[in-house]
């Protein structure tokens, strides 16, 4: 969310940055909220002023007593009440303003950075970097399930009697890879210098729509019937939750920490070819990492936090590439974003693994995270990124470290959490 002072003092760079984002339909609200704002500081004044003449009309009636003018100083007493009814009027407009402006502000998008390619939608992204040589083999590669079915390590079908589509069970040598997966994330993140947390799997609404957009919130979000809270769609919303409403000591910055959790999503409009499988799920599992900042270092800690991605993956030998967000596909609340996608053998092209994102202070705005420096009170910037969502990872991992007998190779650094395993057998 925009400071309010900017849009007022800079309207056509809002207007422009809206344009870039090819959301023309917005372009109204600035000035409307300009008009909104010019009112409010309209109220503002004229209740300053009614309240400034509360001391001046209480010395005259005073002095109406001392001198036995009973009628004027009722007639003082009457202006009082006037002033007071006027104020309580004031205050009431006053709140339905604001409540207007906050409304119209948390859907005016976030000043993009310069860097950001200006393009429509993720059509137009651009692949920054490749990591590691992307290899087809000479046998073919199977569609994911029916690796993880060789080893019976998935159950699609019980899953959907119970739940529905978009949920699984794990069986097996394919649950335990999962598991590692994770663990493995955990402790390399942990070795990074990154603080571990299992934070809360549901979060409440102010919460919510302090981390993410409105239309994020609609296509992601289940809400729990009945209460005010909602399961987290990732575990970025409840970290970066957990600082809402405080007053950080700048040298307790930065604050960097890795989280595990249980992910649930609508994945609302999911369709396509790709989205069979356990590629785009209801339920799955993560490790997260989260940075709250100083404005000025928020661009070196995303270079960080999207590079930690790119070495897990090649550690395990798979290749990667990072894509440049375009300033279409960026969530209102980004600065600037890239996704890192993991080389598929099978399909012969990249997928998304995992996303980073700078969101400068646009969630600290609006959970009121500030920080408390030399030279006053700011707020953080933050910024989070994927460390792996194994049901995806597992779909990069089983394609790019499948033999061509059915077998998966088991990388070095994985194989501590595999009971020393180095190679999985299929078990038809």
């Amino acid at each position: 969310m925009l400071d309010i002072k900017f849009v007022r003092s800079n309207p056509e760079t809002v207007k422009e940055n809206i344009r870039k984002k090819f959301q023309e339909e917005k372009l109204v609200l600035v000035d409307e909220v300009l008009e909104l704002d010019k009112r409010n500081r309209e109220i503002k004044q004229e209740v300053e002023v009614l309240r400034a003449d509360k001391n001046k009309i209480s010395k005259e009636i005073g002095g109406c007593m001392a001198r036995g003018e009973k009628e004027a100083a009722e007639q003082w007493k009457q202006k009082v009440q006037e002033n007071a009814d006027r104020i309580e009027t004031l205050s009431a407009e006053e709140k339905e303003v604001e409540q207007k402006i906050k409304k119209i502000m948390m859907t005016i998008p976030n000043i993009i950075d310069a860097s950001v390619p200006i393009g429509k939608d993720d059509s137009e992204n651009v692949e920054i970097e490749k990591f590691g040589e992307p290899v087809v083999p000479a046998f073919e590669i199977p569609y994911h399930t029916e690796i993880m079915e060789s080893f019976k390590g998935i159950d699609l079908e019980s899953a959907g009697r119970v739940a529905g589509n978009g949920f699984y069970y794990l069986m097996g040598d394919i649950a335990r890879l999962h598991s590692a997966v994770l663990s493995y994330a955990r402790d390399f993140m942990i070795d990074r210098g990154f603080t571990y947390c299992i934070p809360p799997f549901m979060i409440r609404s102010n919460v919510v729509t302090g981390v993410m957009s409105f239309a994020e919130m609609d296509s992601m979000m289940y809400k729990i019937e009945g209460e005010d809270l909602y399961l987290i769609g990732t575990s970025e919303h409840s970290m970066i939750g957990k600082f809402i409403d405080t007053l950080l000591p700048e040298e307790e910055l930065p604050q960097s920490l890795t989280s595990y959790s249980p992910c649930f999503r609508k994945e609302k409009g999911a369709h396509g070819i790709e989205e069979r499988g356990v590629y785009r799920i209801h339920q799955f599992e993560k490790q997260e990492m989260i940075v709250v900042c100083k404005p000025e270092e928020s661009m070196e800690w995303y270079d960080k936090l999207w590079q930690n991605t790119v070495d897990l993956f090649r550690s395990m030998d798979i290749p990667v590439r990072t894509l440049e967000c375009c300033s279409g596909d960026l969530a209102d609340l980004k600065v600037k974003s890239c996704d890192v996608e993991a080389w598929s053998p099978r399909q012969k092209k990249y997928f998304e693994i995992g996303s980073c994102s700078n969101l400068g202070d646009a969630q600290a705005r609006r959970l009121g995270i500030r920080v408390k420096g030399a030279k006053g009170k700011y707020f953080a910037h933050t910024l989070n990124n994927t460390v792996a969502a194994p049901p995806r990872m597992l779909i990069a991992f089983l394609e790019n470290n499948l033999q061509e007998d059915g077998s998966v190779k088991i990388p070095e650094v994985l194989r501590p959490y595999m009971g020393g395993k180095e190679v999985l057998i299929p078990k038809k």
